[in-house]
């Protein structure tokens, strides 16, 4: 039982991960979760990685670690993804990528709470309508029965969704939320990195108090401007000509695909 800094998709953004990690130690926040994707689209993969490693984190894989150490491929990728994980595929440190490597697909918390990256049962699937939670939901109680609560990333948005049988609805969560044990829970934290983000760069992340059943959501500001600046300066970010080849590229694979098919 603790009080736990809940965070994922932080992206190698270690400007936003320094003013999250800093804000956890004055909430006196002992252990770390971090829900994946620690690597990709900004400059310092290897120092958040290294954070992480130095903490204890409880980290599980996200895609982008995956991809990172050619353990998924880009197929489901959108094209700066793609551009920016294959310039993290050519800087990574061995010792990160021997630590990605290490990290599971998922953990279970006291034995009563899972960590995934994304869906249960697919690490780049996006948990983003009552459907998909429904369909996570029957996945948690087959492949884990006695969990009541999910804590997933990817998506990038703060969102706490309570399954009651077969209905899900999004719980309000302005302020600490109470998990009652007889429900389901899939709870995103929200996002470290804000790089993507066309609203106010904030770093998302979340408190769970494991003994009160409480998650509260938290966001702050931090150096947007140095981090994209290291991350244009470092090759991480697409140019419009490279944009429009990708796409080509893609659209002409898409089209060999359908002439090739019987």
């Amino acid at each position: 039982m603790a009080l736990y800094g809940v965070i994922a998709d932080l992206h190698g953004n270690h400007e936003a991960l320094t003013a999250v990690l800093a804000q956890l130690d004055r909430c006196g926040v002992r252990q770390l979760i971090c829900l994946g994707d620690i690597v990709g689209y900004n400059a310092d993969s290897d120092a958040c990685a290294e954070q992480m490693r130095s903490r204890n984190a409880l980290a599980v894989a996200g895609n982008h670690d995956l991809i990172s150490i050619r353990r998924l491929g880009f197929s489901r990728c959108a094209n700066k993804v793609i551009y920016s994980l294959k310039q993290t595929r050519r800087t990574l440190a061995p010792d990160t990528a021997a630590y990605l490597g290490s990290l599971p697909a998922f953990h279970v918390l006291e034995g009563r709470f899972l960590l995934v990256h994304a869906g249960v049962r697919d690490v780049e699937q996006y948990l983003t309508a009552p459907r998909h939670i429904a369909q996570n939901a029957a996945y948690l109680r087959t492949d884990f029965p006695g969990l009541n609560a999910c804590f997933f990333g990817h998506v990038h948005v703060q969102r706490i969704y309570e399954v009651d049988g077969e209905d899900v609805r999004e719980v309000p969560s302005h302020g600490p939320v109470t998990l009652r044990p007889d429900r389901l829970y899939f709870i995103n934290p929200g996002s470290v990195d804000a790089a993507r983000k066309a609203e106010d760069k904030l770093a998302e992340f979340a408190l769970f108090d494991s003994t009160a059943l409480r998650v509260e959501f938290r966001r702050i500001a931090y150096d947007d401007a140095s981090a994209e600046a290291k991350a244009a300066a470092g090759g991480y970010r697409i140019g419009p000509w490279t944009d429009s080849l990708y796409t080509l590229r893609r659209r002409l694979l898409h089209a060999a695909r359908r002439f090739a098919a019987p």
